[in-house]
């Protein structure tokens, strides 16, 4: 075993030493103009670059980025690091304008980001660049249609919500239980997301039995994934792959168990097309795809895409949502004044019951609501980050030159913290701020601002804007009216929970709450 590590030592320092030199020729160290002088630098040293500053701030990567960014008279850093390419993060709106879509085909994912992800996601629609992502958005995009949102609405969201989601958090209430609702929260998307790329109904929201193999595989896919990204060295992860140890070998593990549950999936489902079997056809995207004769490796990466896109944003951007309701609760006030102001109700023995059903039409008018979704993204992102590399030489509006092969950074998380686009107040929870006029408690359904997606690039920009935005927006909506409208949910810790951002970002710990009824007022 020692033989293969002096073979991986002498790989990495022959690998840097070439690449310093191909770098030397092409940014000599009199050629300052490579970059706008307002480009902030972390500390630097000669050969390791930023890598000890890098590796002292490992674990609290998002402040030690977000920190020097709000240094920088552009918003934007460069990062030189031995063992990783040259890196450029930014946080300014014209750079993010510029990369997604100015300039969007000079800035693909690259293939040291699909690498990373290449494993589980395979050839995935986040996953791959050119004419196979153009054909799989073309498959995808139909499914985000009006029509299909209002029968996600009718159907799917109802059942999920109100005959699992409600009553669970009825039994936790009735018995005064501790649980955690970033887990239910996940299982709950898990199912929504499975039954609508799959057809598939995985029934995990009895928190009395464990996770199905398939979602704890997905779990612990995503998390080592991420670990590669994160890895101060490139290589590290590549040698392990290469030798099947330690998490690499867990890695293996996982996607081969998240494969093949997939590939059951869709050998069931392709029986019950033949059959026509009790099936509706064309009912979930994993059917219409393969109704339309699709190679099915692509349509297991394409629906492995979905279902990790689907299920960890928007789990995650509950949970932190409602962890600042908990501390904000005049702004909980307003979000129950409004889900009861547009569906209407009544008070029988404490409780309220609404008069309407949630629909599609009304969801759409509780705009508080969504403000406030906006603002907790704006603070704590579903995806903290995202990558691109560039093709050839560039240069972006704020005038920093990016080479050939850079990573270029665009940065939510950091950019969700910027005085200069926020304000002085960005510390703080305010959905107020996504509205023309300061709303009241009169009336909290003002009139939205129309933000630009380059300064709030939570769900990308540019042709790669994500797909399914707008159900996101009504799932999250459907669910977190229909709880609060019923419930109230109190923190069992008093800290301020930490932010771990893996491929999508979640509260570290969980989000431990006791369940109360609502008493109406």
């Amino acid at each position: 075993m020692l033989c293969y590590y002096y073979i991986f030592f002498a790989i990495f320092f022959l690998s840097f030493f070439f690449n310093r030199i191909r770098l030397s020729h092409k940014y000599p160290k009199n050629h300052t103009s490579n970059f706008s002088t307002s480009t902030h630098t972390p500390p630097s040293y000669p050969i390791i670059g930023c890598l000890i500053s890098f590796y002292k701030n490992r674990r609290s990567l998002l402040d030690f980025y977000t920190h020097h960014l709000s240094q920088s008279p552009t918003q934007t850093i460069l990062l030189n690091r031995l063992g990783a390419r040259r890196t450029i993060i930014t946080a300014n709106p014209l750079n993010v304008e510029y990369i997604l879509k100015t300039n969007f085909t000079n800035f693909p994912k690259g293939k040291p980001f699909t690498e990373i992800l290449g494993d589980l996601l395979g050839c995935g629609i986040f996953n791959v660049d050119g004419n196979l992502w153009s054909k799989q958005r073309k498959l995808a995009s139909h499914e985000f249609t009006t029509r299909s949102l209002k029968d996600f609405v009718a159907k799917t969201l109802e059942d999920e919500v109100q005959h699992r989601l409600i009553p669970l958090l009825e039994l936790a209430s009735d018995g005064n239980h501790i649980i955690d609702m970033q887990d239910v929260l996940r299982r709950l998307a898990f199912e929504i997301v499975c039954k609508v790329s799959l057809g598939y109904d995985p029934c995990c929201l009895d928190l009395s039995k464990p996770l199905p193999p398939l979602l704890s595989a997905f779990d612990k896919a995503s998390e080592i994934s991420a670990m590669r990204a994160a890895s101060p060295f490139y290589l590290i992860w590549k040698f392990k792959r290469m030798l099947n140890v330690g998490s690499e070998k867990s890695l293996k593990e996982a996607v081969s168990l998240v494969h093949e549950s997939v590939n059951e999936i869709i050998r069931k489902k392709k029986k019950e097309i033949s059959e026509k079997n009790n099936i509706v056809s064309g009912s979930d995207l994993l059917t219409k795809l393969l109704e339309a004769g699709n190679d099915e490796m692509m349509v297991r990466d394409m629906v492995i895409s979905m279902i990790m896109a689907g299920r960890d944003t928007t789990s995650a951007a509950m949970t932190w949502l409602l962890w600042l309701l908990s501390k904000n609760p005049s702004k909980e006030e307003l979000i129950v004044k409004g889900v009861r102001q547009v569906f209407g109700g009544k008070n029988n023995d404490d409780e309220f019951e609404l008069m309407r059903s949630f629909d599609y039409e009304g969801l759409k008018e509780m705009k508080y609501l969504k403000a406030s979704l906006c603002e907790s993204m704006r603070l704590y992102p579903p995806v903290a980050w995202d990558s691109k590399h560039a093709i050839g030489d560039d240069m972006l509006p704020d005038g920093t030159r990016v080479g050939k092969g850079d990573r270029v950074t665009y940065f939510p998380y950091g950019m969700g913290r910027m005085e200069a686009l926020w304000g002085k107040d960005w510390y703080e929870f305010k959905p107020d701020r996504w509205f023309d006029e300061p709303v009241g408690k009169e009336d909290n359904n003002g009139v939205l601002k129309v933000v630009s997606p380059y300064k709030f690039s939570v769900f990308q920009a540019g042709p790669r804007v994500c797909l399914g935005k707008d159900m996101a927006f009504i799932q999250m909506q459907y669910v977190v009216a229909s709880i609060l409208n019923r419930f109230e949910f109190k923190p069992v810790s008093i800290d301020q929970p930490i932010f771990v951002p893996f491929l999508t970002a979640y509260m570290a710990g969980g989000f431990k709450v006791r369940v109360h009824k609502r008493v109406s007022k």
